[in-house]
């Protein structure tokens, strides 16, 4: 196992974390400020208001993405357990 090998896994890690995470937190943030936006407009301040419209749409984004974001997690594990035994050092 090479420095450069341990380097592009790592690499593609938190490659693969951003992009799995991507889409619920950013997602999460429009929601969040939409809604603060409209309670700023109201004046109502109430905890649980922002907090279910954004616990919806991360369902949402789970429901509709989730098949993909999966994938892409078996795929990456998929090709480290399949290079597994190149890297073992003789």
């Amino acid at each position: 196992m090479t420095e450069t090998y341990v380097l592009t896994l790592s690499q593609n890690a938190i490659l693969l974390a951003l992009l799995l995470a991507g889409p619920i937190l950013l997602l999460s943030l429009v929601v969040g400020s939409l809604v603060s936006l409209v309670q700023a407009a109201t004046q109502m301040n109430e905890a649980t208001l922002s907090f279910v419209p954004k616990a919806l749409a991360t369902l949402a984004v789970l429901l509709l993405l989730g098949g993909w974001m999966l994938q892409q997690a078996l795929t990456f594990t998929h090709n480290l357990f399949t290079n597994l035994p190149n890297l073992v050092l003789h």
